[in-house]
């Protein structure tokens, strides 16, 4: 799939105020600092789409964006640790989870890792509560080329080996770098293939 125009729609702290669509929803969230507007910005082929920034938690709000016209992509407010208030930070977690519950169109939560680290308790966590909530998601590993490929392949394998303790089966994952552009053209395929799906159901 080749994004042509991407645009942004609407930010804000309300789920009910997202826009009122059926349109597929894809929504990218991770820890502080994982680089997720990166990764949008060069999925999308626009610099400045979503705001990046070397603090973390520089995301605080819903922020969806029109892709194709056709399906959204939607940057949430990372988790985990941010140089804001305790309470700030509690904040954006229960409007988050708020608009994953309940938000209907959703089709699928990017759960985005940062490959140079081992396995961390928060995504843990945060994986652990999308599958409680039967919530479907995939994993995308950030910051690929910051690795050489043998460590990469460790770190996956470790992660892997981490989440199987607790799942039967893995999800879909990813490996991608928004320095080299790896991993786009899999994973916008991946996000077509599920669009085509949802096409021929309606």
């Amino acid at each position: 799939m080749q994004i042509k125009t991407a645009k942004f729609v609407i930010s804000n702290t309300d789920p009910l105020k997202c826009p009122q669509s059926s349109k597929p929803e894809y929504a990218f969230i991770g820890r502080s600092n994982v680089g997720k507007s990166s990764l949008i910005n060069m999925l999308t082929n626009q610099k400045k789409l979503a705001k990046t920034s070397g603090r973390p938690g520089k995301t605080q709000l819903i922020n969806h964006f029109i892709i194709n016209d056709y399906w959204y992509l939607v940057d949430l407010p990372g988790y985990g640790y941010a140089q804001v208030s305790r309470t700030q930070r509690r904040k954006w977690q229960d409007f988050v989870r708020s608009y994953i519950q309940h938000r209907e169109n959703i089709t699928c939560v990017m759960v985005l890792i940062d490959s140079r680290h081992e396995p961390q308790q928060p995504d843990l966590d945060f994986i652990e509560w999308l599958g409680i909530n039967a919530v479907p998601f995939t994993i995308i590993f950030t910051k690929a080329d910051k690795l050489s490929k043998n460590q990469l392949a460790k770190n996956v394998a470790h992660y892997k080996k981490e989440l199987l303790k607790s799942w039967e089966e893995l999800p879909p994952y990813f490996v991608t770098s928004a320095e080299s552009g790896d991993g786009a053209e899999e994973l916008l395929s991946y996000i077509d293939q599920i669009n085509e799906s949802l096409k021929k159901r309606n």
